[in-house]
């Protein structure tokens, strides 16, 4: 324009979507190196000295053909590129149940770990910190490993989660927060929104410089813990977490506006939403689509203490317990973050199976998540199923 200064548009989020068809190692190694040149290199996210922590997906103890972890493959492969550019690389996670040494054993990540001589972090120790910028969370307890570190790297897993639909790059960093004190965060913010707004005020605050996602072999259906494998073939790569899941969304073809995190890490900055503000580089969205991705394809309800019962119960999707799965070992009841707790035996009831309270019941679904036997899932009630077809 004569006269007057030439205005750029803003860059666009940039996604980097690469396919690799199974986990060998040295098609991961090639396809994480092609993902990070794609986004400028290495030397963006872990320079010569720097102490890197690398942040896998445990949830729980599993082995890798589970799906419920972060594989061992992609994990080891992360470290390798850092360590070559001549980083220190550790990792860590903490599971939402059981311990993490446990968990890593299980999902075969501390033994590839040992085999590049990559060290666990303290993910045991809380310490306190403040926020002053969050959207809600002006306090969060973190474990010591995600703080005391130059960079932070997020390895997540493709899988779905019925309070937030998908858990993805945002939802990762939940695992920073130590142990139980997660269920802690589910009892002070039952509303879906505050939950979301948390899990961004986490990113915000420990601002990973790179987020990978292992959807090599992703999980469908009642996960993020019971779900079924799903071959998806590809790894997604992204400094944007959320520019990363609405790509994570659109392979599904789940619109995004249904995962409760999207709005407020736009709204705060965390990261691009839009179509039109991603540019997705490397292999084709289309050809790699799985249109029949088998996850709950409805907005999440949102509701707090005030929420009207009669409503909640004919509105809101419950956990359920399939008798012929239970085997009445006691998870379910032990991570109920509820006091007094929302499923338990009764004393005296002829039911041996653990019984749902549906009006303490704040549908966090750590039930569901944490079921070692698959046997909880979530249960659409009918009024529900009619207004969301």
């Amino acid at each position: 324009m004569a006269g007057g200064v030439e205005s750029k548009a803003p860059a666009k989020a940039k996604v980097a979507l690469i396919e690799c068809p199974d986990y060998d190692g040295e098609l991961v190694f090639s396809a994480l190196r092609r993902g990070i040149d794609l986004l400028g290199g290495i030397a963006r996210f872990a320079r010569p000295g720097e102490k890197i922590l690398l942040k896998p997906n445990f949830l729980t103890g599993a082995p890798p053909e589970k799906c419920v972890t972060t594989h061992p493959a992609v994990v080891k492969a992360m470290g390798e590129l850092c360590q070559k550019n001549g980083a220190r690389v550790s990792f860590g996670d903490s599971p939402g149940f059981g311990s993490a040494r446990g968990a890593a054993a299980k999902s075969g990540v501390a033994a590839a770990a040992r085999e590049i001589g990559m060290e666990p972090a303290d993910f045991n120790t809380p310490v306190q910190v403040s926020f002053k910028d969050a959207l809600i969370a002006k306090q969060l307890v973190l474990a010591k490993g995600a703080l005391e570190t130059d960079g932070l790297i997020s390895l997540a897993k493709m899988k779905t989660h019925g309070f937030m639909r998908i858990t993805g790059a945002i939802k990762n960093q939940f695992g920073c927060v130590p142990g139980i004190r997660k269920g802690e965060y589910h009892v002070k913010m039952p509303h879906t929104r505050h939950f979301a707004s948390m899990l961004v005020d986490i990113n915000r605050f420990l601002k990973p410089r790179l987020y990978v996602l292992d959807g090599i072999t992703a999980m469908e259906g009642n996960g993020p813990g019971s779900g079924s494998p799903r071959k998806m073939k590809v790894l997604l790569l992204s400094s944007d977490p959320a520019a990363l899941d609405a790509v994570f969304c659109r392979l599904i073809r789940l619109p995004a506006q249904y995962v409760p995190t999207m709005a407020p890490a736009a709204e705060s900055g965390l990261g691009a939403i839009a179509d039109q503000e991603i540019d997705i580089c490397g292999d084709s969205l289309s050809r790699l689509a799985c249109p029949d991705f088998k996850v709950l394809r409805q907005p999440a309800v949102s509701f707090d203490h005030s929420f009207p019962l009669y409503l909640k119960k004919w509105i809101t999707p419950r956990p359920f317990i399939d008798g012929s799965l239970c085997e009445n070992c006691g998870v379910c009841t032990e991570v109920c973050p509820l006091d007094p707790k929302a499923v338990k035996r009764r004393p005296g009831d002829r039911n041996p199976l653990p019984v749902f309270d549906y009006e303490r019941c704040i549908r966090c679904y750590c039930c569901q998540e944490m079921c070692p036997s698959g046997a909880i899932a979530i249960k659409r009630p009918l009024l529900s199923r009619i207004i969301h077809r």
